[in-house]
């Protein structure tokens, strides 16, 4: 906004010029909480020489990629074909006046340095190269058009025996790359990635494979150890630099977390038997992160979450969070600070940058006393660490995000039994369905006269994940009739009917030089993977086929694109593994507590493949789910795919029916 650079939004009046003038576009993705994006800005677009050179070369267009993540998708495309590496942000692209790109980079320098030119070089050499090797330029843009349309053609089908192959090689693939000390996969710099261990958490539990749970808790419990976890506030950052998840970059996104809720959930009811440690850990993440977010990241005014904290305050990456042992000391009680260093490594060499400590964890907790002066000391840190300059906080309100945060909140409610974080989860999905949801239509942000936002494939396939989260918890009607709705508008707006899958735009939306049909999973899941996996649910719930047929089709056309890199895909492995063993649907009816308690306990066992629904008597629920009303006893329907069991009055045989007991002389109805 205020710097000297001619600044343009994506959109006509922008494009007009470049077309006008015939000028070339200088466009420039970042999003506000991303630190090389800020230094960039800081050295060349506050810089008024720099400016100067951008103006007169460039009609300069500046894009968020959290509100145009339509634009950002095709050109980090072109930045990976160009360059042969993905890209990040900020990116960088020049392109002709129709949008056609042809030179593509991310952070440059102000200065020659790591041996990239100087950015106002760089803008002078592509200016010139624009006027006198238009010839070159066409060749380029024009290869470059043809395999972002390539991108959407689908190949031969595969059956199932084939995509089961996939998945399993993905598994494989997965425990290849396993870091079996730390956690996680690969080396430096190290992500979270929360789809993947959440395809390893199921099937491993599905498949009796216990290499695959170990590989998932092992890294959540090293992840929640580490400094990626704020041990003093809660909540992770986006990744760590290092392979022991000791120093993150420091920014935290709502996304991350959203999904690691459902992760840390998952894991806290997985190892309450067979690993109280691991369970404690668990307990601990959940109610930490729950706490940053209703501190920090939630607008009360209308429930909704804002979208990221910056890594940065007062300039500097991580000054907020680290501390000096001196600082520590004279901040916590005398008899508490032993513990705390012991525990916190504050006796070890600094490490953050030489001359500060980054708090995780480093030594063991043996009695409670120690305990108790452990969170003393964390609660005096805490408070204050409040009155240190904060890291700027992006206020977008995402429809996707706080989806993805929905279904975290959701799922972690359930299983510890908070009502407080469902209502938290509740309130969030009433943001969306008040202020995103306006006259049949999805935005991707609150939509008002200004800027109206066509919701994304995104953001609906997480919508839709979100409310199925919301039914198992305490079923509203006005979930399920959104469930339909966006059910049904991914079908009528988003599906290609030849060839099956998603678009990520619907098809009244701004036509760009290509429209993507995206299956990889990212930092966030495939749209198409979520979008699969979700209607397939959808449509046993409600009996609608169509749902489920479309995640077939779905399925299908991303089959070639998973047997070549089937680990990029565990989204729609998770759908193509719930087509081939359908869902088992309980509906629970009777006495509000008895009928709860059922529930409780069902949902107390980790069992990914169960859909568990506690039905009170005044729920105007669809058909498909009004199962008969005894008030006087509690009942069970239990539904395997198409095939339902007779209703179940007794504990027992509710737990024969679902497989979790041996048949036997049970007696009863």
């Amino acid at each position: 906004q205020h710097n000297p650079v001619d600044w343009y939004p994506w959109g006509p009046e922008a494009l007009a010029r470049a077309k006008a003038e015939n000028r070339p576009i200088f466009l420039s993705i970042g999003y506000s909480a991303c630190h090389w994006c800020h230094v960039m800005a800081h050295e060349s677009f506050e810089d008024p020489a720099s400016a100067a050179v951008m103006n007169e070369m460039f009609v300069n267009i500046k894009v968020d990629r959290e509100e145009r993540p339509d634009v950002d998708q095709i050109y980090q495309q072109v930045h990976g074909m160009m360059n042969r590496r993905s890209g990040g942000w900020p990116l960088t692209i020049f392109m002709t006046p129709e949008q056609k790109p042809f030179f593509a980079a991310t952070y440059v320098p102000k200065e020659p340095r790591y041996g990239m030119m100087a950015f106002t070089d760089l803008c002078r050499r592509i200016a010139e190269a624009y006027q006198d090797k238009q010839d070159a330029i066409a060749h380029t843009t024009q290869s470059i058009i043809e395999v972002l349309q390539q991108s959407t053609s689908v190949p031969e089908s595969a059956s199932r025996m084939q995509l089961r192959a996939h998945a399993e090689q993905a598994l494989n693939n997965l425990l290849g790359s396993f870091d079996a000390r730390h956690g996680g996969f690969g080396t430096a710099p190290k992500f979270l990635h929360p789809m993947e261990l959440r395809f390893c958490l199921e099937q491993g539990m599905s498949k009796k494979r216990d290499e695959l749970l170990h590989l998932a808790l092992h890294s959540l419990m090293k992840m929640a150890e580490g400094g990626l976890f704020d041990q003093l506030g809660g909540g992770f950052a986006r990744y760590s630099v290092d392979a022991e998840w000791s120093i993150p970059h420091f920014e935290k996104m709502l996304y991350d977390n959203g999904q690691l809720l459902s992760l840390y959930a998952d894991a806290w009811r997985l190892c309450q038997d067979m690993n109280p440690a691991a369970h404690a850990r668990a307990a601990m993440t959940l109610s930490k992160t729950i706490a940053w977010l209703q501190r920090e990241m939630l607008a009360a005014e209308h429930g909704g979450f804002y979208a990221a904290l910056d890594a940065d305050s007062e300039g500097e990456e991580g000054k907020f969070y680290v501390w000096t042992p001196e600082t520590v000391q004279a901040l916590v009680p005398a008899d508490c600070y032993a513990d705390f260093a012991a525990y916190y490594g504050l006796h070890e060499s600094a490490n953050f940058e030489g001359h500060a400590w980054h708090l995780r964890v480093r030594g063991e907790v043996s009695t409670e006393a120690q305990w108790q002066h452990i969170q003393t000391a964390e609660q005096a840190l805490l408070a204050a660490r409040q009155l240190r300059v904060r890291p700027g906080t992006d206020d977008k309100l995402l429809t996707g995000w706080n989806a993805l945060l929905v279904s975290g909140l959701a799922r972690a409610a359930r299983v510890a039994s908070r009502d407080d974080w469902l209502s938290l989860a509740q309130n969030a999905m009433d943001f969306i369905a008040e202020h995103c949801f306006l006259e049949g239509r999805l935005f991707a942000m609150p939509a008002d006269n200004n800027r109206a936002l066509n919701a994304y494939l995104d953001d609906h396939a997480f919508c839709l994940e979100a409310l199925i989260e919301l039914l198992q918890c305490a079923p509203r009607a006005k979930d399920v009739a959104l469930a339909k709705t966006i059910a049904d508008a991914l079908l009528r707006h988003f599906a290609d009917e030849a060839q099956g899958g998603f678009y990520f735009t619907r098809h009244d939306h701004e036509a760009l030089i290509a429209r993507s049909k995206p299956a990889h999973d990212n930092a966030t899941p495939s749209g198409n993977g979520v979008a699969a996996h979700s209607l397939i649910i959808l449509g046993h719930l409600l009996a609608e086929p169509a749902y489920i047929s479309a995640a077939e089709r779905t399925v299908q056309a991303f089959a070639a694109q998973m047997h070549k890199y089937p680990e990029g895909f565990c989204s729609l492995h998770r759908a193509a593994a719930l087509l081939q063993q359908a869902p088992t649907v309980v509906v629970i009816t009777g006495p509000d507590k008895d009928a709860q308690n059922w529930q409780r306990s069902l949902e107390a066992v980790y069992a990914p493949e169960r859909i568990v629904i506690c039905q009170g008597a005044g729920e105007a629920l669809p058909v498909a789910l009004h199962k008969p009303y005894a008030p006087t006893h509690v009942q069970a329907f239990v539904c395997r795919g198409t095939a339902c069991l007779p209703p179940v009055t007794v504990w027992d045989k509710l737990l024969v029916a679902i497989g979790e007991k041996q048949p036997e002389n049970l007696g009863g109805g």
